[in-house]
């Protein structure tokens, strides 16, 4: 396998999967962090090495290096393995999707800006996601009828913070997932609720219907509920870690190992819902605009990317990510895409607009 963003927190356990099943690590790419990316090429000996910066190659323990987007093209495009796993963080993991598909790749997804933002070019039938949330959509479905698929969120750092402390919040605050252990951009966004709306989105596309919301179980132990035309709904509880949706991504449905220790039940207390709240996660008004307008969340996606980059560079505040999201949202609402090459064109447009604005 090719797996883009080797050292973040899903590439690392994109390999603790491929050690526990040996499998082949054909690539491995990488963004700063040298020295865990040294110890994973010592120990997976893949053929193939990409970083980020091109000054960083005389730190790297390859003799095939390649580096930038040009470098992960050329690895997608050289490489024998045919699953392509993108865990790269934002909008640049757009190019490697697209990328992968066309060379007859199937894309293991935790990029959730490949969809969001092009999800209507994208072939889905090539993608398996890598998101608990999606995860737990697939392994209930089972080919029956739906009425409705609704996702869960556990509400990020702020879920119970008093309403008039938010707003002073800063990016250590941001960063403090109750759950889950992830990088800066999709904590931000957990915490702001945007992720959730990215993932709405994402199974929009992934499982082709519009009945699709979330709801708030601060536990992370439901991730997803179906409710069947029959009438039943059911629910997938599972714990918070990602090497269950990892491994069905790369070896498919005919997993007989366990991967995780089974929920205990009187043990987990008590099990909670409620609805998310659109005073306390602004980003939540435009939420049924853009599942039934999804071309905006190529606009949505770059104008939250600047947002976050300034929050976390102490630029604005917490809440100014969402008003300047909500602000790009109203300026662009004539956006429509008929290409790949205008998603690019949008996007670079919008950083442009929230670089003055902000």
């Amino acid at each position: 396998m090719v797996v883009l963003g080797s050292t973040g927190s899903i590439g690392v356990n994109v390999l603790n999967i491929a050690e526990k099943f040996n499998l082949k690590v054909e690539a491995l790419v990488a963004g700063k962090n040298i020295d865990l990316l040294n110890k994973q090429i010592k120990k997976f000996s893949p053929k193939y090495v990409a970083i980020a910066d091109k000054n960083s190659i005389s730190k790297i323990n390859h003799n095939n290096i390649f580096y930038g987007m040009d470098g992960i093209i050329e690895i997608i495009k050289h490489s024998n393995s045919d699953i392509v796993v993108n865990s790269l963080v934002g909008f640049l993991g757009l190019k490697p999707t697209i990328e992968a598909i066309k060379c007859g790749k199937k894309v293991a997804l935790a990029n959730k800006e490949s969809l969001v933002a092009a999800g209507k070019f994208v072939d889905v039938s090539k993608i398996s996601p890598i998101d608990s949330e999606h995860f737990a959509i697939w392994y209930l479905l089972n080919g029956r009828k739906i009425d409705k698929i609704t996702i869960t969120a556990s509400g990020g750092p702020f879920r119970d913070t008093p309403m008039d402390m938010i707003k002073s919040m800063k990016a250590q605050d941001a960063l403090k997932h109750p759950n889950w252990s992830m990088g800066k951009k999709i904590s931000i966004d957990s915490a702001t609720m945007t992720n959730k709306l990215f993932e709405l989105l994402e199974a929009k596309w992934l499982f082709g219907t519009d009945m699709v919301d979330a709801i708030m179980e601060p536990k992370s132990i439901v991730h997803a509920l179906i409710d069947f035309k029959d009438g039943s709904t059911t629910a997938h509880f599972a714990g918070a870690d990602m090497k269950l949706p990892i491994a069905y991504a790369l070896l498919g449905d005919n997993i007989k190992d366990r991967i995780l220790p089974n929920i205990d039940l009187l043990n987990m207390g008590e099990i909670s819902f409620k609805r998310i709240d659109e005073k306390r996660y602004p980003i939540w008004q435009i939420k049924d605009e853009v599942l039934s307008n999804p071309d905006m969340g190529v606009v949505v996606n770059a104008a939250n990317e600047v947002g976050v980059g300034k929050f976390l560079e102490s630029k604005i505040g917490f809440l100014d990510i969402s008003h300047l999201v909500l602000s790009v949202y109203d300026k662009f609402q004539d956006v429509k895409l008929n290409s790949f090459d205008d998603i690019f064109e949008v996007d670079k447009e919008v950083r442009k607009f929230c670089e003055r604005e902000s």
